[in-house]
């Protein structure tokens, strides 16, 4: 089955809150080779005014993959994750993540478009903090190929 066109424009329920931990920063910081003392020291967090470890930019996909999980199980979506490879990624800002932050997402699929037999699927997710607020925006463009 193609991917659904109808796709577009389709919001999805907010996920359910998030809690960033302390050692998940930690653990996703070692992961990308993070380096900035920010993401694992909390000295260094405070002293940079932020009131714990501060996560590295892309950390923001740990919370996008649970609004993308949504996309995939639709039965209508005409995605089969096995022939999905992440096209394109990226994130725009208001503030950056710290340990502490209770986040939702809520997941837009604003485009799919087909090109030479595949479809380019592009899903924004909005993600808040605890009193509504905007923290990051997260765009995935995922490429299905054609053969599915």
């Amino acid at each position: 089955m193609p991917v659904n066109p109808d796709l577009v424009g389709r919001v999805f329920a907010p996920t359910k809150p998030y809690l960033v931990g302390r050692e998940k920063v930690r653990e996703f910081a070692r992961a990308v080779f993070a380096s900035d003392p920010k993401n694992v020291d909390v000295d260094a967090a405070a002293a940079a005014g932020y009131p714990d470890v501060v996560a590295p930019p892309t950390f923001a996909i740990v919370v996008q993959e649970l609004t993308l999980a949504q996309l995939l199980a639709q039965d209508d979506a005409g995605i089969e994750l096995t022939h999905v490879v992440h096209g394109e990624q990226r994130f725009d800002y208001s503030r950056p993540i710290v340990a502490g932050d209770e986040l939702t997402a809520q997941l837009n699929v604003t485009s799919v478009k087909t090109l030479g037999g595949n479809a380019m699927v592009t899903a924004e997710s909005v993600v808040t903090d605890a009193a509504g607020e905007h923290v990051v925006t997260a765009v995935s463009v995922l490429v299905v190929r054609g053969d599915a």
